[in-house]
């Protein structure tokens, strides 16, 4: 059993994250409410990469819809994750440089006083 899709919709403008695809979601929501397609709909909005849109096209036409969301979101995720590794693989060397850094601060402020003490005498 189904959701029916303009509830959807409005499930996924609530769950965005973003104004700008909130307000993409309602905008979809209002047209396919008035007897618009959702391909049309989400085309006029304008906001959707062109990957998704035909992935939605063939889910409609093919009436698998569910299952070419599903692979859409899979993409996506995917993509996030490469970028969130690729971003972790480039800040670790920063981190060694300011950790280092800290380090090494402290250690020439612990041995810096013991050394000066060193010269009086």
């Amino acid at each position: 059993m189904g959701l029916k899709l303009i509830s959807s919709v409005g499930s996924v403008a609530g769950a965005a994250g973003n104004y700008v695809y909130y307000a993409a979601t309602k905008q979809v929501q209002h047209e396919v409410s008035t007897g618009t397609g959702l391909t049309v709909a989400m085309t006029n909005c304008g906001e959707f990469p062109s990957m998704v849109l035909q992935m939605v096209a063939i889910g409609e036409e093919s009436g698998s819809l569910d299952a070419m969301l599903s692979k859409v979101a899979d993409f996506f995720e995917q993509e996030v994750d490469e970028a969130v590794e690729s971003l972790s693989s480039l800040m670790e060397p920063m981190i060694m440089v300011v950790l280092g850094g800290l380090i090494g601060g402290i250690v020439v402020a612990m041995y810096l006083p013991i050394f000066k003490m060193g010269q009086a005498i």
